[in-house]
């Protein structure tokens, strides 16, 4: 049992919710493009590294008579993938070893998995387990995202500031420990790898995901689960003390973090249904490397 990531780095929660938002079917044109995978009944596709399995739910709305499995190394991702979905098969595994046959696949792809791992391990392995022809793709979250808080969430209180800064050195030791985007990649080495790797016919192609809840394009369900989305990861930021900074922060201080949390998101819903734009946003910038075997 392996549940290292789900305890230390990202829990269940803001993992499942953060990505349903990115791979929301509002930007399923924009990946479908990317993807340019074909248009067959008996395509099978594998996603290495598939968290609590939202890009792999996705991949089974947008290619509806694909196969679709998922494959994480952590138990507690894997156990609620699977409560989420019947219809795809998920499984524990290493990306550095995947367990099955050569040939098994004819797509592979993974999101923000490949700046964790050894890239030519990586790589090499989705070669062995893609078909001749078959399509790798591979998403990676660019830094050069945009994030801009409401003023209402951005304030912290001189208490706020005192248990992050008491904390902030353990969380840089988990993320060290862990490997934690150990192998970063620039967009012109890691197409370069991909060939490296024997793939041929690979490129490039730069998606912008915009999340913004006062964009008008945006329902209120939509804008909420935005607002709600960032909740979450705060509040998981508070569970993780224990685990990452155990005897740091006291059960009534963690508590009163979460009191703080609460408030804040409840106001900026609360702003949002006033029809008073706060502009909040976070855009990211994916780039989809795709090369074929």
């Amino acid at each position: 049992m392996n549940t290292i990531w789900s305890t230390y780095i990202q829990k269940t929660g803001t993992l499942y919710q953060s990505r349903n938002l990115r791979f929301a079917d509002l930007f399923r044109e924009k990946y479908m493009t990317s993807f340019g995978l074909p248009d067959t009944p008996d395509l099978r596709i594998l996603e290495i590294g598939c968290g609590p399995g939202s890009l792999a739910q996705a991949l089974h709305r947008w290619y509806p008579e694909a196969s679709v499995t998922g494959l994480d190394r952590d138990t507690e991702f894997i156990t609620f993938a699977r409560s989420q979905s019947q219809e795809i098969r998920f499984l524990e595994g290493d990306a550095e070893a995947l367990p099955f046959p050569d040939e098994s696949f004819h797509v592979t792809i993974s999101n923000t998995v490949m700046e964790h791992i050894e890239p030519g391990i990586f790589l090499s392995e989705q070669y062995l387990v893609l078909r001749p022809g078959g399509i790798c793709l591979v998403l990676s979250a660019r830094p050069s995202r945009i994030h801009h808080a409401a003023p209402c969430i951005a304030e912290c209180s001189a208490f706020e500031k005192e248990i992050y800064s008491r904390t902030e050195s353990y969380f840089r030791a988990v993320n060290e420990t862990y490997g934690v985007c150990r192998y970063p990649r620039t967009e012109q080495e890691m197409p370069q790898l991909m060939q490296e790797a024997g793939f041929h016919d690979v490129s490039t192609e730069y998606l912008t995901i915009n999340l913004t809840p006062d964009n008008p394009q945006y329902t209120r369900e939509t804008a909420h689960a935005i607002i709600n989305a960032n909740r979450q990861n705060d509040l998981d930021g508070i569970d993780y003390m224990p685990y990452v900074a155990p005897g740091i922060v006291s059960a009534e201080e963690m508590a009163e973090m979460k009191r703080l949390i609460h408030a804040k998101y409840d106001k900026r819903i609360e702003l949002y249904d006033a029809g008073i734009p706060q502009w909040d946003t976070d855009l990211s910038l994916t780039m989809v490397l795709r090369g074929i075997k």
